[in-house]
């Protein structure tokens, strides 16, 4: 690894994993974190630049008085035609792909020697895994997943299992992960150290 050429580290975990939180540990170690949920959320807010696109493929009722996507009525129409999925994606993925290259030669012309790219849907989109060097994967029981998410947010169990149900299984995530980083019963420190270890040999 060269100043010119960093380690390029696909970050990802399913929901209550806490890959948040070592992202945010693998920035305050000096990495560049480039979110791509973020980024997606970023174009398709108020006026955002996937909007004009996503107007005119779906129609102005997508679209909310501010000039952002319409979530809700976009979930429900996916949840009824799979085809709007990939619709959407058409428009919203190359441009989170041009911002996320945007931001990563940012970070390089910064001086950066870590980029970690927090990929929820990494091992989802083949595309991601050539994109990095390794692959880390935050892992934890789904019975512990399923305590996480309910806690922060409410949600009955079905539905939270019913997230863990869409997402790619917890097999699939650990057999494409390079490094493997399995925050069950830690702490915040613990959770720290452990990243901090694997990162001294990445």
């Amino acid at each position: 690894m060269t100043a010119t050429s960093p380690l390029r580290l696909g970050l990802t975990g399913g929901i209550g994993s806490g890959k948040s939180t070592v992202a945010q540990m693998l920035a305050a170690r000096g990495g560049a974190v480039i979110d791509s949920d973020a980024i997606a959320r970023s174009v398709t807010s108020a006026n955002g630049s996937a909007m004009p696109a996503i107007a005119e493929a779906f129609g102005k009722e997508f679209v909310t008085p501010e000039g952002a996507l319409d979530r809700e009525r976009m979930r429900a129409l996916v949840f009824s035609d799979p085809s709007a999925k990939l619709r959407l994606e058409a428009i919203v993925h190359p441009l989170v792909g041009m911002a996320t290259q945007a931001q990563a030669q940012t970070a390089i012309q910064a001086g950066h020697t870590l980029l970690v790219f927090d990929v929820p849907l990494l091992v989802e989109s083949p595309r991601w895994r050539k994109l990095v060097d390794r692959v880390m994967v935050v892992d934890c029981l789904e019975s512990t997943q399923v305590a996480r998410v309910m806690a922060r947010s409410g949600l009955t169990s079905d539905a939270v299992q019913n997230i863990i149900r869409a997402q790619t299984t917890r097999a699939q995530r650990l057999a494409a992960a390079d490094i493997t980083v399995f925050n069950e019963g830690l702490d915040l420190e613990q959770l720290r150290l452990a990243v901090e270890a694997i990162t001294l040999n990445v």
